[in-house]
């Protein structure tokens, strides 16, 4: 990823790319989940009602140090919609819809339901590849003391139905002091990039790290969704 990560700094801005992005302008596709939101939304309620939604460390062990050892009685949970080229089956049996809206967007890397119970909060921390950028869209925000993120220096406070589009490489922390639980769908995005950068980062992201990394996450979801499905 170094190699990716300093080929596309030529190209994003470097120092002086952008934290925080236009939605519309970068990615006008995704108004097809905005449009679709009572959609989404209720095929959240389809997951948490029949699946026991697990950590993000447990889907992805690497992620410990900011799902798991900051607050580690309290969750921050994932549920795994789309990861490069994969649809894992519970996610294409609770969530029908969402996963077909998803299909109709190009260049998307990874997509998730992010669930913070409350008090969970999240440490600072970077993306560590330059090849993508997040997308937030709120599903469910608590009204008093609504959660929010740092992203380098900018703060954004989720609004139900609203969305922000961010560089997560950038440090960014989750401050959530509140009493409910914070619900956002995360799409990751391949970077609009010129030609021959954009394929570099097409055959890093859906190559190289599907081999090296991606193949054991499904594999862990897959026996975790097995698993969420009888306990619930």
């Amino acid at each position: 990823m170094k190699i990716g990560n300093l080929l596309i700094s030529q190209y994003d801005g470097g120092q002086n790319r952008p934290v925080i992005l236009d939605v519309k302008r970068t990615f006008p596709k995704l108004s097809i989940i905005e449009q679709s939101f009572d959609t989404v939304n209720d095929e959240f309620e389809n997951v948490n009602k029949h699946f026991e939604i697990p950590a993000y460390h447990e889907v992805e062990q690497r992620q410990y140090v900011i799902s798991g050892k900051v607050n580690p009685n309290l969750k921050w949970k994932v549920f795994l919609l789309y990861y490069s080229g994969e649809t894992p089956e519970l996610a294409k049996e609770l969530c029908p819809k969402t996963c077909a809206l998803l299909k109709r967007i190009p260049n998307i890397y990874k997509a998730f339901f992010s669930v913070l119970e409350a008090g969970k909060s999240i440490p600072a921390h970077n993306g560590p590849y330059r090849g993508y950028l997040r997308y937030h869209l709120g599903l469910k925000v608590p009204k008093v003391s609504p959660p929010c993120i740092r992203i380098k220096d900018e703060i954004y406070h989720w609004k139900e139905r609203e969305s922000i589009l961010f560089d997560d490489t950038w440090e960014h922390e989750v401050m959530n002091k509140s009493n409910q639980e914070r619900v956002v769908l995360i799409i990751d995005l391949l970077r609009p990039l010129p030609l021959i950068p954009n394929q570099v980062n097409r055959f890093i992201a859906n190559f190289l790290l599907k081999k090296v990394r991606i193949k054991k996450v499904l594999h862990d979801v897959k026996k975790l969704n097995l698993i969420g499905k009888k306990t619930k």
